[in-house]
């Protein structure tokens, strides 16, 4: 009806679709929404009406987006032991240690209690391994991609 390319309408919609879940993400005033979409060279009677669009639906995207994110398990207790077998019937003098972690998780309001039993290498490579992790989180790539995933 409207003799525009189907790929046209397509990106559109898609753009308009954005607009409307990043600005619901970051809860920008109606300021910040006005100058965002003042940039793109809309009329003034568009650019209000997708104001109105959005201020009338913010809630609601960013309950729909609240319930398309991943429910992820989370952290509650750690208990952990240290055991070190010194001898047995056939090796007298013999040390091995063994590490035993009950990890405590929260999933969707249950508690699930996870076993590790690990000798203290594997516990020290796991320590690095998180400790890379934490300093990966801290580059700006990072936490553009966290910031993004709001």
């Amino acid at each position: 009806k409207l003799n525009i390319d189907v790929d046209t309408i397509q990106h559109g919609v898609e753009g308009l679709m954005y607009l409307l879940t990043e600005s619901s993400k970051l809860m920008i005033s109606e300021t910040d929404f006005q100058d965002s979409i003042h940039v793109l060279g809309f009329s003034d009677e568009l650019n209000k009406l997708l104001l109105q669009l959005y201020l009338d639906n913010r809630k609601e995207i960013r309950s729909v987006l609240g319930e398309l994110a991943p429910k992820l398990p989370s952290y509650h207790n750690l208990e952990w032991r240290l055991d070190v077998q010194l001898a047995s019937r056939s090796l007298r003098q013999q040390i091995k240690p063994a590490v035993t972690i009950k990890l405590h998780l929260n999933e969707n309001e249950d508690q699930t209690a996870h076993v590790l039993q690990m000798d203290p290498s594997t516990l020290l490579h796991l320590i690095q391994q998180l400790e890379q992790a934490l300093g990966e989180m801290k580059t700006n790539h990072c936490r553009r991609i966290v910031r993004n995933m709001k």
